[in-house]
């Protein structure tokens, strides 16, 4: 041992006054030692040394928790038993799920969580028990939609059979209800029944890459084409010689303009044979009147109808420039070729086609009012085609409804983006009706119920 005394230090009068500030001084003081200390050895090339740095981290992280649950329980024994706020069932299939993982007793999991053994043994007795009102219950996903929004959706499915999980999406977006493709796909999978027949419509399609024009605006430029939609008496052998003629009455030859920009159909006409060339320019200079504008570009095909000098000079009085596509190149007039195969798939081939013109042009006519009205885009992100050309507020974009009564407000749903209305937890009633009493245009709302 040394022969010499220790030094002395004096401490000042007053240090039990200051010690509890100068305690939280040292441990922020060796907090910061320690994080110098740890991201040394983090960063070391011995893994020896990067694993013993983790370990230490993770020894020091379970005693700062052990720390906080004991001050967070002796906060809770402090309150009496009968006034300590209960847990939620999913809560209390959590403490089970805990107990059977950790092999604990009874006494030890009701004394971790501040209970008594005959509530733990309640809880087991009753984990059976179904139903909303039961004691214990698994957890449910803040994202999972109520069953009765699978309901909505099967019956639109039921309703509109040709209606594929996009356009579905799409419409009840419009209606408020915003769901995923893929969360309509999988509501539709999981009926027991086999699926009814997909929709071939999956949305307009633009025209062919690498085209010269692009419409930047309404009534910039229109497409115009022409087909043959079979009566009741059509035609059904394309050979010699049993071939039917196209013409009425085997079929009607149907004129189409549709507005590229918005995908508007613009004017549709019929004909009792494949038309000429002065009946198409009197139907477009109709078309024009209508709409009260003139397009700067009209694509066609090379037909002869299109392909001649009289076209071609009517074109020049009204200081338009005719585009036509390549012969035989798919995609050259895409954009109005992608509406005539909508309207055959979801007008012409779900009627009787009507021996009457009148009769005819009025199914065109409900069609494209359908069409541009109430029928949702996905070239136009679910808008419908007088939305773009109008300008109006697009109907997927208004406030939404929330059926998950668990959502955070603040989180997005399904694109487009849209504020809720209300609160979450919304109960809802599907409302479909027919445009012009046609089953085959539906229209879809959805109503909050109580």
């Amino acid at each position: 041992m040394s022969s010499h005394p220790e030094p002395h230090v004096d401490l000042p009068r007053t240090w039990p006054t200051f010690v509890k500030s100068a305690l939280l001084q040292a441990i922020s003081l060796a907090h910061l030692a320690i994080v110098h200390a740890r991201s040394w050895a983090a960063n070391s090339i011995n893994a020896r040394v990067r694993l013993a740095a983790r370990l230490e981290q993770a020894q020091a992280e379970i005693a700062m928790l052990r720390e906080e649950m004991r001050i967070k329980d002796a906060r809770m024994g402090l309150i009496p038993p009968q006034r300590r706020p209960h847990y939620l069932p999913a809560e209390r299939m959590a403490i089970l799920q805990l107990r059977a993982a950790r092999g604990w007793s009874m006494a030890q999991t009701a004394r971790a969580f501040l209970l008594t053994p005959p509530t733990i043994a309640e809880w087991t007795h009753r984990i059976d028990e179904a139903g909303p009102q039961a004691l214990v219950q698994l957890r449910r996903p803040v994202n999972r939609f109520p069953d009765f929004v699978r309901l909505l959706v099967r019956r639109l499915k039921a309703l509109c059979p040709r209606m594929g999980k996009v356009r579905i999406a799409q419409v009840l977006a419009r209606a408020g209800l915003h769901l995923g493709a893929t969360t309509v796909r999988r509501m539709l999978a999981e009926r027991p029944e086999p699926p009814q027949a997909e929709c071939a419509s999956r949305g307009e399609s633009d025209s062919a890459p690498g085209r010269e024009v692009t419409a930047r605006r309404p009534n910039h430029v229109w497409h115009v084409d022409l087909t043959a939609v079979p009566t009741t008496a059509g035609f059904a052998v394309p050979w010699l010689p049993f071939a039917l003629p196209q013409h009425w009455p085997f079929c009607w030859w149907v004129a189409a303009v549709v507005d590229h920009f918005s995908r508007r159909v613009m004017g549709l006409a019929a004909f009792d044979k494949r038309p000429t060339s002065i009946q198409l320019r009197t139907f477009l200079g109709r078309v024009i009147r209508k709409a009260g504008k003139t397009p700067r570009y009209i694509i066609c095909d090379k037909g002869s109808q299109f392909w001649c000098e009289g076209f071609k000079a009517w074109c020049r009085r009204r200081d338009i420039r005719p585009r036509f596509g390549a012969v035989g190149r798919h995609g050259s007039i895409a954009v109005v070729e992608r509406f005539i195969r909508s309207m055959k798939a979801e007008c012409t081939r779900r009627l009787l086609i009507p021996m009457r013109r009148d009769a005819f042009r009025k199914e065109l006519s409900l069609y494209a009012e359908w069409y541009n009205e109430h029928r949702p885009h996905q070239a136009l992100e679910g808008r419908t085609p007088d939305e773009v050309y109008y300008d109006r507020p697009a109907a997927n974009e208004a406030p939404r409804f929330e059926p998950r009564p668990h959502w955070p407000k603040g989180s997005p749903c399904a694109a487009p983006q849209a504020p809720p209305r209300g609160g979450p937890g919304a109960r809802l009633q599907l409302v479909v009706r027919h445009h012009g009493g046609r089953r085959h245009l539906p229209t879809v709302q959805l109503k909050q119920v109580a």
